[in-house]
């Protein structure tokens, strides 16, 4: 995900401090994240939002976009799952 926020970076023609600035995280996070080597999730929708990727990001990991998804959006789901113990 790191690699593809520098390239929306690149393709922008922002460097990375005026990317830093405009997500309000340094240099060396932005760097952190680009590089895949951490960051937090904060600081990643950050840099998201910053290039104009966050609608697209947050819609990648919506389950009404598959199809199992789609499936099941009409059944209730339970509040949490539990594995049930072999007996």
């Amino acid at each position: 995900m790191g690699e593809s926020l520098g390239r929306w970076r690149r393709l922008r023609e922002l460097t990375l401090a005026e990317t830093a600035d405009r997500a309000g995280v340094g240099v060396t996070t932005l760097r952190r994240i680009e590089q895949g080597r951490g960051g937090t999730i904060e600081s990643l929708l950050r840099v998201a939002r910053a290039l104009g990727v966050l609608d697209q990001l947050t819609a990648s990991v919506d389950p009404l976009t598959t199809d199992v998804g789609r499936l099941r959006a009409a059944e209730a789901l339970p509040a949490r799952v539990r594995r049930r113990q072999p007996s």
